[in-house]
């Protein structure tokens, strides 16, 4: 049905179906796909140490009477490079050290027999990541073995600083971001993703709320206390229908749809835009506790209890006489 420029919905098991639609937060293929670094992957601006041992007596780089040579403070450049005299331009961020001496061994090997290198890393905070909002302890923490997963560096930063039901974690990497519930990375492992260096992790508290109004125990702006929140739960969460006044009949929610949504909701396809849609919600039906148990309530709708009519009724004489009550004492001095 149609009021004004909003469309007014009874509830009932098909509108449940369409109306229950929720953003899922979730992790792309790209991060779920990752996979796990090396505690000693090397990055651009570490500082390399490297030894060259050759067979020969008068090497490509060993000194003549000396059995090896070594090369301080080879630093990997900002484009992850680091350069060895007769082997050239080696790539050595992104590599461990292991795979960087396998490089170097078999460049150096086409101009001198059987060379052997060590590489080890002397300075340099190797792959780290930075970790903020919600959690024990905020701060940049290396990607070590223990901690090579998002669950594990959670772990390590003393774990989430909220109820652990509305704690969402978002990953930042370069342009990329992506979201999960907290609890989600225990219950699906597959969000349990690799980390990578440079990685930024931020722990908040969920945002979602809406705006209880009319015959409630409270009548404010209420933030989610769960993953999903039905309409029982929210009238629940504000204290429940005032016995006094509240008509179970009349609860309203007030929601703007999508386009998609309404078109489903209405069996239309004329309508475009967002619509302005209003739920009603009968308590008092035979299966209306169900329909109020399966409605799932959104971010930012607006929960509307109407008052009994009594109540509009007492309100409407105590305009004149002050109150029911007084008129019911009247009455009854009269009859004395």
């Amino acid at each position: 049905m149609e009021q004004g420029d909003a469309f007014v919905l009874v509830v009932d098991d098909r509108v449940n179906r369409i109306a229950a639609v929720t953003p899922a937060l979730g992790f792309s293929a790209g991060f779920t796909n990752a996979s796990v670094v090396g505690s000693d992957t090397i990055r651009a601006g570490d500082v390399l140490g490297l030894t060259i041992w050759e067979n020969v007596d008068d090497g490509l780089l060993v000194p003549q009477g000396q059995n090896a040579t070594v090369l301080e403070e080879v630093q990997v450049d900002g484009s992850g490079f680091i350069f060895v005299p007769y082997a050239g331009r080696v790539k050595a961020a992104g590599n461990t050290p292991e795979a960087i001496r396998r490089i170097i061994s078999d460049k150096l090997s086409d101009q001198t027999p059987d060379p052997q290198v060590q590489v080890r890393r002397l300075a340099g905070d190797g792959s780290t990541v930075s970790i903020v909002g919600a959690v024990g302890a905020q701060g940049v923490y290396p990607i070590e073995r223990p901690t090579r997963t998002l669950a594990a560096m959670l772990a390590a930063a003393g774990g989430v600083a909220v109820q652990p039901e509305i704690a969402q974690v978002t990953v930042v990497r370069g342009n990329h971001s992506g979201s999960i519930w907290f609890e989600d990375l225990y219950d699906h492992p597959g969000h349990d993703i690799a980390l990578r260096g440079g990685d930024r992790i931020i722990v908040e508290q969920d945002t979602r709320s809406f705006t209880a109004l009319g015959a409630t125990g409270t009548q404010n702006r209420v933030t989610f206390e769960s993953q999903t929140l039905s309409a029982i739960e929210a009238i629940a969460q504000v204290g429940g229908l005032q016995s006094t006044l509240a008509d179970p009949t009349g609860v309203f929610v007030f929601r703007n749809e999508p386009e998609e949504i309404a078109q489903q909701l209405l069996g239309r396809t004329d309508i475009t835009g967002t619509q302005r849609v209003i739920y009603v919600l009968d308590l008092t039906r035979p299966n209306g506790m169900f329909m109020a148990r399966d409605f799932a309530i959104r971010d930012e709708d607006t929960v509307y209890v109407t008052e009994a009519p009594y109540t509009q009724f007492n309100k409407a004489i105590a305009a004149a006489t002050g109150s029911l009550s007084a008129v019911n004492s009247l009455s009854t001095a009269a009859g004395n």
